[in-house]
């Protein structure tokens, strides 16, 4: 990690259940992240008091849960989200908050992806309806994602797994956020950026 940014990573649990394999999902991937030397901090949802997203803007009203949410996320450099699987989606109560938030809280962030179900397909339709919202809000998603199937099989009550190829996953998925996160905030990378968009165009390139 660059001694000059410390990285911040968030988890964002994106269930609601006092016993949720979400949770613990997302307790491991932050493992990982800080295997790497950055800092972690779980947001779990459970804990905010949030409005439903009426697109009129003035949500945050009444709501200082919101308030605090866009404030953590937005100080993060990389974002995990984890979901379970809803009908073949992701859930309505992380729908709601990513709703609520937007290019403040996420443009030019790293996500990393995370996802636990009952059932033996897993999460790829809902890591994948999350991808697209990544894009939307112009982040940077990276490719690993982990999805447990058949979550109730591999957790204890200790949110341990009994599958280490399942938790090789998940830290994987932390540290690669981790990692692209310290990239992208590397002093280095921000002064060729910096260059980059001050670079006048090709003078040849026109007109090929």
């Amino acid at each position: 990690m660059s001694s000059h940014t410390p990285i911040l990573i968030v988890g964002i649990v994106g269930s609601l259940r006092e016993i949720s394999y979400t949770r613990m999902a997302v307790h491991i991937a932050l493992a990982g992240a800080a295997e790497t030397g950055a800092t972690t901090r779980l947001i779990d949802l459970r804990d905010y008091t949030l409005p439903f997203c009426d697109g009129s803007g003035k949500e945050a009203e009444g709501f200082p849960d919101l308030a605090r949410l866009r404030e953590e996320v937005a100080a993060a450099h990389g974002i995990i989200l984890g979901t379970p699987d809803y009908h073949g989606s992701y859930s309505g109560v992380l729908k709601n908050a990513l709703d609520l938030m937007g290019f403040k809280e996420f443009e030019g962030k790293v996500i990393g992806l995370v996802g636990v179900a009952g059932g033996a397909l897993g999460t790829v339709n809902a890591l994948n309806d999350l991808r697209k919202v990544g894009r939307s809000l112009h982040a940077w998603v990276v490719p690993q994602q982990a999805a447990i199937p058949q979550a109730w099989k591999h957790f204890n009550d200790a949110g341990e797994l009994d599958n280490p190829e399942y938790e090789k996953r998940l830290n994987e998925v932390g540290r690669e956020v981790a990692r692209f996160a310290s990239l992208l905030n590397a002093e280095e990378t921000r002064r060729f950026l910096e260059l980059w968009e001050r670079a006048m165009p090709n003078p040849g390139g026109e007109g090929r």
